[in-house]
């Protein structure tokens, strides 16, 4: 019966990483972005940045510390206007930039290649720099957390289960994005997209610096 009882809770909490995981936020925007503009390669480095900061958050919270961090006014707010200015940023430079069209081959040179580092740094700056993931995580984890069994394994069945789903989806909406590039890699179009996406990475910058502890 404890057995059924701890697989009905891995389930629940499967149900609300499910829902949290495939819902599109900054990140899985950056992954979209960077498999049209760079290609799929660099867009798994970048969804390896933000799944690398966002289990670190969740570790934060596991341990106690993300209480400590969300409960933090200084803390929560420099977390806060770090993420909110570097996707201004990231929108800034998308919807001024003056390329018209994408290039395929651009995508196979030696530059694109050394920019995998970079596109797993923006991925991790714009994973960590979410404090709702803090927020999140602190409220969610107690929830499926049982003080009397392990708390390590539980931890890490909880971590993997997260991390499995989290991975698959920015994998997913980055493959999504890759299939979109032919439409995109016709004349003119990037200009388009690049507004798009330079909007909504500022709009995101611009709700992102709203959120308070509450």
């Amino acid at each position: 019966m404890e057995y059924i009882m701890e697989f009905q809770l891995w389930l629940y909490y499967f149900i609300a990483v499910l829902i949290l995981t495939a819902s599109p936020g900054p990140s899985v925007l950056l992954c979209m972005t960077t498999s049209i503009t760079q290609g799929f390669k660099a867009s798994i480095f970048a969804a390896l940045g933000s799944l690398t900061a966002i289990i670190g958050i969740m570790t934060l919270s596991f341990t106690g510390l993300g209480v400590i961090v969300s409960s933090s006014e200084f803390i929560f707010s420099l977390i806060k206007w770090i993420g909110a200015t570097y996707l201004i940023y990231l929108g800034y430079r998308a919807f001024t930039s003056t390329e018209h069209t994408y290039s395929r081959a651009n995508k196979e040179t030696p530059v694109q290649q050394i920019s995998s580092f970079s596109s797993y740094i923006s991925g991790f700056i714009v994973g960590a720099s979410n404090p709702k993931a803090i927020l999140f995580f602190s409220a969610l984890l107690p929830q499926f957390i049982n003080p009397q069994a392990s708390l390590l394994s539980q931890y890490f069945v909880l971590m993997l289960t997260f991390a499995v789903m989290e991975l698959l989806w920015l994998v997913l909406y980055a493959y999504l994005g890759t299939k979109s590039s032919h439409w995109l890699l016709q004349k003119g179009r990037a200009r388009f997209f690049n507004k798009i996406t330079g909007g909504v990475f500022m709009g995101a910058g611009v709700l992102l610096s709203t959120t308070s502890r509450t």
